[in-house]
């Protein structure tokens, strides 16, 4: 090549390499110039446009919730609280599970889920069932698709704590994956939940909770949980937008403040005790339900309630809140009647008499035709008591409405517990609400129905609180559930004691009416003589009524009732037991039991300022030790300087993971340890050690099955 030609090629290149340097340059300056167009169309022109945006993102605000308040049993012990748990899952689409998968793991892997958290808890032991729903079968399920097209979150455990997930993340397989959060396949979602750690005692007066799926907030929707929602719920905090270096993120302008925790009255160890009596009585009786308030005589702290229904699979569990709904209250009515006689002064000593004879479409089957006022109570006297009440009130029958009214009966209580309602008494005036006469005579007998029980829909709270207010000298205190309330900061504000009237009655009244109603359990012709107790002097008042069912009288069922107060001379409790059953028993043989046998225990317990004897429950000349799996005796005698014992035997032995044990002799922690690491759910009546269980030993285990075990000291 000559030296023109090379010459002629540099300056051809040289012009390339220029003209594609002008170009980059080219698109660099319309680069420029587009840039500085943008940022001037930005900043100038739609400057208002972005300033209004930025000014409604930053004016956003996220709303806080904040921590519901506890509530807490008079002990303190924690009957509702929040618990933060985890949904435990797997990400099969993790970049770390192998392409080749070593079925073996796998299957170790199934074997431990199936065992600790197996997919369905009631598994029946058939085969094909057990196979169907086995953790081998969703695994290799999800396993054989697709890398790309298996699930991301595939939940093998909900609502568990961190142990359970160090457990799972333990399991054969998950252990092979080191590291923590996003780095291994199983990981956790964090959740918090309301509990209840006592289950289902008093159910009913505690309430529960339900979430707003919208907001996400939690909100009672019974009991306490609901009447206090507005203390426990707290106040929610505020976070406000603001612009940071590299991003707007949430700035806390008001943090929210937890809700109180609220201690209740309930006593856990008389709760228990109310719950085991009621249910007791209503399975001996067959009755549809029941229902028992226990409540402190000075202070009108409701101690326990209880509420036992018959379900549908034929065992009971709690129910509806009787206690504060509306029922016709029978005889247990007469002594709140002879109370208002007395004040008022219709008869002046418990020793004045009255005629029984038929009055008002009434007859009195009792003997004698004359009754005195401790008769009257006594045996229950419907013609008796009608003709005080008429002694006073016969010329204005509404008056007596108005006379119940002066003493704060009809106004709403407000004691905590959900859908309580007041008592439906109607007032006997000469016109209905249309303006139609009503005459004298039917007016008559609607007043002697009302003064014996009938034509009246009375809750058994209210019924209990005028009781209480008789053991109390006549001071009518206000029933609560809440005894105080307590912040965040642990400051307690304890509620003073409140009073619905300071006196219905004078303290004369209130002696001789609780001479009259020591009577009915004490007197030689008492309708409650089964509730005499030598240990314990209880009084009160028996009722039976029939209930009414579409809009008729059901003669095949009665409410047996019993209203009454412990100890007689020195009142510390007042107790009420409603109960439903078939005719055929009466209120002294069931709703009479429940309040008895709650003062004998209480008594027993060294409950009622008494030194304990404990000659209301078995006992035994040595200390008894309950059978145990760890067998410590030898060295808890010396400490205890006991030289004599004798220990409950064992009958556990022997049984392997898949037979269900005998746990009777054994202490209620241990039973439910043994039987829950079979797999059952344990269900425990009373207090104390086992003495029976509903599934015999050496039978198959049902994994979710429940057992029940029957407890007693």
């Amino acid at each position: 090549m000559t030296a023109k030609s090379k010459k002629n090629k540099g300056q051809t290149n040289k012009n390339h390499i220029l003209f594609r340097y002008g170009l980059i340059t080219l698109a660099f300056m319309l680069f420029s110039i587009a840039v500085v167009v943008k940022l001037f169309d930005t900043t100038v022109i739609e400057a208002p446009q972005w300033n209004e945006r930025a000014r409604k993102e930053l004016s956003k605000t996220t709303v806080i919730p904040p921590e519901r308040g506890n509530i807490l049993a008079s002990n303190g012990n924690i009957l509702a609280c929040n618990l933060k748990v985890y949904d435990i899952k797997l990400d099969l689409r993790h970049n770390k599970i192998p392409k080749d998968i070593i079925w073996a793991k796998i299957d170790s892997l199934a074997d431990s889920l199936d065992y600790h958290y197996p997919r369905v808890r009631n598994l029946t032991q058939h085969p094909d069932t057990f196979k169907k729903y086995t953790w081998h079968r969703r695994l290799k399920k999800e396993l054989d698709k697709d890398p790309g097209k298996r699930t991301r979150a595939l939940r093998i455990a909900q609502k568990k704590t961190l142990e359970d997930f160090e457990r799972i993340r333990n399991f054969p397989f998950l252990r092979d994956f080191k590291g923590r959060g996003f780095r291994i396949p199983v990981y956790k979602e964090e959740k918090n939940v309301r509990i209840y750690p006592y289950g289902r005692m008093a159910y009913r007066s505690i309430g529960r909770v339900n979430e707003n799926f919208k907001t996400g907030e939690f909100h009672g929707y019974s009991g306490l949980e609901k009447d206090l929602d507005t203390l426990l719920y707290g106040k929610p905090g505020i976070a406000k937008k603001v612009a940071l270096t590299s991003s707007i993120g949430n700035w806390v302008t008001e943090p929210p403040i937890r809700g109180f925790d609220i201690l209740t009255t309930i006593d856990i160890d008389l709760q228990d005790m109310l719950e085991e009596e009621l249910l007791n009585i209503c399975e001996s009786s067959n009755a549809e339900w029941g229902t028992a308030i226990l409540m402190e005589v000075e202070t009108g702290e409701i101690k326990a309630i209880s509420n036992i229904e018959l379900l549908d699979n034929g065992t009971y569990g709690e129910a509806l809140n009787r206690a504060v709904l509306p029922f016709e209250p029978g005889s247990v009515m007469k002594p709140i009647s002879m109370m208002i006689a007395f004040e008022d002064g219709l008869v002046k000593d418990v020793n004045d008499v009255v005629d029984c004879s038929p009055f008002q479409r009434t007859s009195d089957p009792h003997a004698p035709g004359v009754k005195n006022m401790k008769q009257v109570i006594e045996m229950s006297s419907n013609t008796g008591i009608a003709r005080v009440i008429f002694r006073g009130y016969a010329n204005d029958p509404s008056l007596f409405y108005d006379r119940l009214s002066s003493i704060g009966f009809f106004e709403p209580m407000h004691s905590g517990i959900a859908g309580e309602c007041v008592p439906r008494v109607r007032k006997l005036l000469p016109q209905d609400s249309r303006g139609n006469n009503i005459t004298l005579t039917a007016r008559h007998l609607d007043l002697a129905r009302q003064a014996y029980g009938y034509n009246t829909e009375i809750p058994p709270l209210y019924t209990l609180s005028v009781y209480n207010a008789i053991a109390n000298g006549g001071r009518y205190v206000r029933p609560h559930l809440v005894r105080s309330l307590i912040d965040e900061n642990g400051r307690d504000s304890i509620l003073p004691i409140d009073y619905i009237r300071d006196k219905i009655c004078s303290r004369e009244t209130a002696e001789k009416v609780k001479t009259c109603l020591r009577e009915v359990v004490w007197g030689e012709h008492g309708t409650a003589r089964m509730v005499r107790d030598d240990r314990v002097e209880v009084v009160g008042k028996t009722g039976t009524a029939y209930p009414v069912e579409k809009g008729v009288y059901n003669q095949l069922k009665r409410r047996y009732a019993f209203a009454g107060f412990f100890p007689y001379d020195n009142p510390r409790y007042s107790c009420m037991a409603l109960v439903l059953g078939p005719s055929g028993t009466s209120a002294n043989r069931t709703s009479g039991q429940v309040v008895k046998n709650m003062a004998v225990k209480m008594f027993a317990r060294g409950m009622l300022n008494n030194t304990s004897t404990f000659t209301g429950e078995k006992s035994s000349d040595v200390p008894v030790f309950s059978a145990s799996d760890k067998y410590v005796s030898s060295e808890l005698l010396p400490s205890l300087g006991i030289t004599r014992s004798r220990k409950v035997k064992s009958g556990a032995e022997g049984y392997n993971q898949k037979t269900v044990p005998s746990v009777i002799g054994y202490d209620a922690p241990t039973a439910v340890m043994l039987l829950e690491q079979r797999g059952l759910n344990v269900v425990i009546r009373g207090s104390g050690r086992v003495v029976s269980q509903s599934i015999p030993k050496g039978s198959p285990v049902n994994q979710g099955g429940k057992i029940v075990l029957d407890l007693h000291i």
